[in-house]
């Protein structure tokens, strides 16, 4: 049996890729957030803790002692833009956890996680969600950018070393466009002042252009199992399915 790992499960694109990999009968889904998920291992969690991320890897150990899989996957899909407004002008103590969750949690879970699929022998894939905020300045999301960038960027670093140790293990960060999530419904209620790009949000919201969860869930699920995934590739999703 395979096991998957999935961060923010309780909503957005996490909680899309739970739904599809429950009808597989040869995955055993294992998800953590903050609010509960039903699924057959599940731990509520916020990752923005830095505290939290020991107990998050002694709880994927204990996961895979009762699971005991021929492969291993992570989809990192926790996130937050909150808080959304310039630096220096928002709340210093939500815009560290910011910084904690969206820069700091992936490399420090990736970590982690490589490290349990060495320490198993297993092959292993991992999946960092990115973001066009990674190449694109939007002022008001100065710390969420900031992380999309170091997301892609450790990528290409630990591809490099993996493949260096000619390890079993593939990393990818995949910019999924732009997706009907309860983060997009937030962004559309935010102030100009705040977020000057507001209105382009609205725009793509009208014009039906947004990204169905699912639709993207199962379009991440078909890259993740491909055999050619370079290592270290930072990925285009919309490139990809088309």
């Amino acid at each position: 049996m395979d096991l998957i790992f999935i961060s923010g499960a309780s909503s957005g694109i996490g909680a899309a890729l739970t739904r599809h990999l429950a009808a597989f009968e040869d995955v055993s889904v294992a998800t953590l957030s903050r609010s509960r998920v039903d699924s057959p291992h599940h731990l509520s969690i916020d990752l923005s803790d830095p505290w939290s991320w020991r107990s998050v890897a002694e709880w994927m150990d204990t996961v895979v002692g009762e699971v005991l899989p021929r492969t291993l996957g992570f989809f990192h899909c926790a996130a937050t833009l909150d808080p959304i407004g310039f630096a220096g002008e928002v709340d210093g103590d939500a815009y560290a956890a910011n910084v904690v969750l969206n820069s700091a949690s992936p490399q420090a879970l990736g970590d982690r996680f490589i490290a349990l699929a060495k320490r198993l022998g297993v092959p292993a894939v991992m999946v960092q969600i990115s973001s066009g905020a990674a190449t694109r300045p939007y002022p008001g999301w100065s710390s969420y950018c900031a992380a999309k960038a170091a997301v892609d960027h450790w990528t290409r670093t630990v591809g490099a070393e993996l493949d260096a140790r000619n390890a079993p293990i593939t990393v990818v960060s995949v910019a999924p466009g732009v997706v009907e999530t309860p983060m997009q419904a937030g962004i559309r209620q935010v102030d100009e002042t705040d977020f000057p790009n507001v209105q382009r949000f609205k725009d793509l919201k009208c014009e039906g252009i947004l990204r169905d969860p699912d639709e993207v869930a199962r379009e991440l699920w078909s890259l993740a199992t491909r055999s050619d995934l370079e290592n270290g590739a930072v990925l285009d999703l919309r490139e990809m399915a088309s």
